[in-house]
């Protein structure tokens, strides 16, 4: 199968002849660095490492394997895997063979998973036997009959036929000469990544190897990055902060990434300590995390150099501490979203207000501009729709073609975004034109919880609205009135209704207010500025 996108020939010839789109795919990286340097780490994660010759050996295995299951170019292999190694061999291993990486959050259960997997149309799915006591085979089993796409379900971690061990070792008559003939074109398709969804379902996200390499191409001159950096990656590596920075920026640089499985600053002290890390990208929470780790002042963390935030504005008081704390380590800011990978960051030397007040300074390539509701440009330090365009933006939403191309103007890119930017081209984001609630960095779909809620045969109206939180900058509110003869709905009743729905628990609101009506306009529209405005009062 394949995804229409919004590529054309003239863009391509654009920013190839620029210098921007390399035409490489990550497993050319990979190859390179395991004939250079076959002997060196790649990854470490919880449970072993990997070097670069042997992760190059078992992603060819899982390559020639994907073979024999039918998987052909094109064909999309969804995982939901935690930041394992098995998730990148998985990820290189569909990228060997031109099929298309759809990953999964850990986090999504039956509503979200159902949805994005009957989207991609996947042919393989792999998880885990078992992540933070959930089973993510009975969540596949009762999903599967939905999906008349998919032919195989691997696990992880499992003991049957359908094990990933028993995949990877079982013999094949193919020999690994074929995988050269299947190298895909760097201009197709090659990730197929979900938005959170801000109109009641999530958005899939198409990406091509150009794109992503494109995006992960200007770091090392910003930000200093060599052979010797260690990456470290806490976020979950299915959003596009830890795919990027956690799955391949490491093997574009050929250097070692450590991932974290489960967020926790007391094991991420640690593991500074233990590996010499010396770059992070993480939302603001995580440095708020770290700064206040009860083993802080026990390890040597002067290795840690970056500490890049996206995400979510990083507070004067946090910035300070973690100057006091940590002099060696620089903050730096950054914005971006999973259609056009990481537009701003800060620069190294940027002084605090920088820093605080704005979210960083354009990418070489990616142009950003305000615009009004005309679409007319706004002068400096002016707030507007804020519009991007470059060579790390997406090719399309996947079976969206016409909300993809209402969103373009002359090749701009309306992002939902409102922003200023200042005369030297930072840019400040200043409020956002969609209904989402950013929480720690993660984005709380406002409509999808609202539907969801909706069903529940006690609630006569929904409205979920932003309440401040010192760390996490943002959590949801669930404010719900009752239908007559509805006397009560709990905060505890909530929750399982929720949980019922196969809500993922990151998207649950953690406050519930029972109200007896709503702001509203003449028409009968809420008011969520005065809503949000009495919750927080």
């Amino acid at each position: 199968m394949s995804f229409e996108t919004i590529l054309t020939p003239e863009k391509i010839e654009q920013y190839t002849s620029q210098g921007y789109w390399l035409d490489r795919t990550i497993t050319d990286f990979l190859d390179d660095w395991a004939a250079r340097t076959p002997d060196k780490v790649a990854f470490v994660d919880p449970r072993r490492a990997i070097t670069y010759g042997e992760l190059k050996d078992e992603v060819d295995r899982a390559a020639l394997r994907l073979l024999d299951l039918g998987v052909e170019p094109g064909d999309v292999v969804s995982f939901q895997l935690p930041n394992w190694i098995e998730w990148i061999v998985v990820h290189y291993a569909a990228t060997r063979i031109g099929a298309i990486s759809n990953p999964l959050i850990p986090i999504y259960r039956q509503r979200e998973v159902g949805f994005m997997v009957g989207l991609a149309e996947s042919k393989v799915i792999v998880v885990p036997r078992d992540f933070r006591g959930f089973d993510y085979p009975a969540m596949v089993d009762e999903l599967r009959g939905d999906w008349p796409a998919l032919q195989h379900v691997l696990v992880v971690g499992g003991d049957g036929d359908d094990s990933w061990a028993w995949f990877l070792a079982r013999e094949t008559t193919r020999d690994v000469a074929e995988l050269a003939a299947l190298r895909p074109d760097p201009n197709d398709v090659t990730l197929l990544i979900f938005t959170s969804g801000t109109t009641g379902e999530p958005k899939g996200v198409m990406h091509t190897h150009n794109t992503v390499v494109a995006a992960n191409d200007a770091l090392p001159q910003r930000l200093g990055i060599t052979t010797d950096t260690v990456f470290h990656m806490a976020s979950t590596l299915a959003h596009l902060t830890g795919f990027l920075y956690g799955a391949r920026l490491n093997v574009q640089n050929g250097a070692t990434a450590v991932l974290q499985d489960v967020w926790d600053a007391h094991t991420f002290v640690e593991l500074v300590a233990e590996h010499g890390i010396t770059y992070t990208s993480a939302a603001t929470p995580f440095l708020h995390d770290t700064l206040n780790a009860d083993n802080l002042a026990e390890h040597d963390l002067s290795s840690l150099t970056r500490f890049c935030c996206m995400g979510a504005p990083i507070p004067r008081a946090i910035v300070r501490e973690a100057r006091t704390k940590l002099p060696d380590m620089v903050v730096l800011g950054g914005w971006g979203q999973s259609e056009n990978g990481l537009v701003t960051l800060g620069i190294p030397g940027d002084p605090e207000e920088k820093i605080i007040e704005r979210d960083g300074y354009p990418w070489p390539g990616m142009q950003v501009r305000t615009v009004d509701v005309l679409g007319e440009a706004v002068p400096a330090g002016r707030e507007g729709r804020l519009q991007v365009r470059g060579p790390f933006l997406f090719v399309g939403y996947a079976r969206r073609l016409e909300m993809t191309r209402e969103l373009f103007r002359d090749g701009w890119f309306d992002t939902g975004d409102l922003a200023e930017i200042d005369d030297e081209g930072y840019v400040n984001i200043s409020g956002r034109t969609k209904d989402v609630i950013i929480r720690g960095g993660e984005n709380i779909p406002v409509s999808y919880i609202e539907n969801v809620l909706y069903e529940n045969p006690k609630l006569e109206t929904v409205a979920l609205v932003a309440v401040p939180d010192p760390r996490l900058q943002e959590r949801a509110c669930a404010c719900v009135v009752l239908k007559d003869g509805v006397e009560e709905f709990t905060f505890e009743e909530m929750k399982a209704f929720l949980a019922d729905k196969g809500v993922a628990k990151q998207y649950w609101p953690e406050e519930l207010r029972v109200l007896t009506d709503f702001p509203k306009t003449p028409s009968g529209k809420i008011q969520k500025f005065q809503l949000r405005e009495q919750v927080q009062a």
